[in-house]
């Protein structure tokens, strides 16, 4: 289930709620009680890197084709 972020207008908590995407822009109460709350824009964080192995010389093939680059006669 997607978590959401909210912050509350009245005190300016920060808090998350886990909920349906249906329920998305339904509103959120503040832990503390308060009712006027906003939805946060979230964003994605994707860290770390990686490094795709070098390709053999010479082995030919690849290339896609129902048989992952060969002839299937």
């Amino acid at each position: 289930m997607p978590r959401y972020e909210y912050r509350c207008r009245t005190c300016g908590d920060t808090f998350e709620l886990s909920r349906p995407m249906a329920e998305s822009s339904a509103p959120a109460d503040c832990p503390a009680g308060h009712d006027d709350t906003v939805k946060l824009l979230s964003t994605v964080a994707v860290g770390g890197t990686t490094t795709a192995p070098a390709p053999k010389a010479g082995g030919g093939g690849g290339g896609g084709g129902c048989c992952g680059g060969g002839c299937c006669g």
